[in-house]
């Protein structure tokens, strides 16, 4: 299925656990070579070391995506080391425990700063090599169902408005593409609930486990599949956005 996409390097951030570790995993198993990016680096090098016999690698490399000096030196280190950049995959994500009516700024900040200027810089970076090199790439941005809609769900506070963001992001860029005749694409998966760590962060927040807890959940693999499935269709075809919800999900 990833047959075109053989050797060629895809950026995977947040690939140390959840989502971005089994997005990583799928696409080294379909032979891509992809620098896994994370603060917690050793946790990459582990989920390489059981990939070794793999058709692709997966090569980690230590940043955080808030610090732009760190996604330049990524860059940097891609372009010099592997070569250019065919796929990125924004995964990286953060919520936190505040609200909007009484909330603390810095915790704002950071969910804005996580999961959307960091895409924004990421996406910057990797467009800028792709019409380097006319490469005909691919780039993804994870966002979510709440970007579709805004449950009622203590205490999520910023985290909707960012993924609401990133889908507004995701079609400026296609509309930037157009205007410019650049024969990138750019999707967009929105996942519903997810099995995945960013769930224990809230552990604290007894309405939010309990909300949580309650759910149906997706695994982190089947968001991977769909990662998988955006690849492997034809160039000629533009996937905007796919929602995928577990069966049962009742918001």
């Amino acid at each position: 299925m990833l047959n075109r996409w053989v050797n060629k390097i895809a950026i995977v951030t947040g690939a140390s656990s959840g989502i971005g570790a089994a997005i990583a995993q799928k696409l080294v198993q379909g032979g891509l070579i992809v620098v896994g990016i994370a603060r917690r680096v050793e946790l990459i090098q582990t989920i390489s070391e059981k990939l070794k016999n793999a058709k692709g690698k997966l090569i980690p490399f230590k940043a955080d995506v808030t610090k732009e000096k760190d996604i330049l030196a990524l860059f940097e280190f891609v372009k010099t080391k592997l070569g250019p950049v065919h796929v990125l995959i924004n995964n990286a994500g953060i919520t936190r425990n505040t609200n909007l009516s009484d909330g603390d700024t810095s915790k704002w900040r950071e969910i804005l700063e996580t999961n959307v200027l960091a895409p924004c810089v990421t996406t910057r970076e990797a467009i800028r090599v792709m019409k380097k090199h006319a490469i005909e790439g691919q780039i993804i941005h994870i966002s979510s169902v709440l970007g579709h809609y805004v449950a009622h769900i203590p205490n999520l506070n910023m985290y909707p408005a960012s993924k609401f963001a990133i889908r507004a992001l995701t079609e400026t860029l296609r509309q930037e593409f157009l205007a410019e005749n650049v024969p990138i694409r750019v999707c967009t998966i929105s996942p519903g609930p997810t099995d995945t760590e960013i769930n224990k962060l809230h552990s604290n927040n007894g309405s939010f486990a309990n909300i949580i807890d309650a759910m149906p959940k997706l695994k982190a693999e089947d968001v991977a599949d769909a990662i998988v499935y955006v690849l492997s269709t034809p160039h000629r075809v533009q996937i905007q956005d796919i929602m995928i919800r577990p069966l049962g999900e009742p918001v």
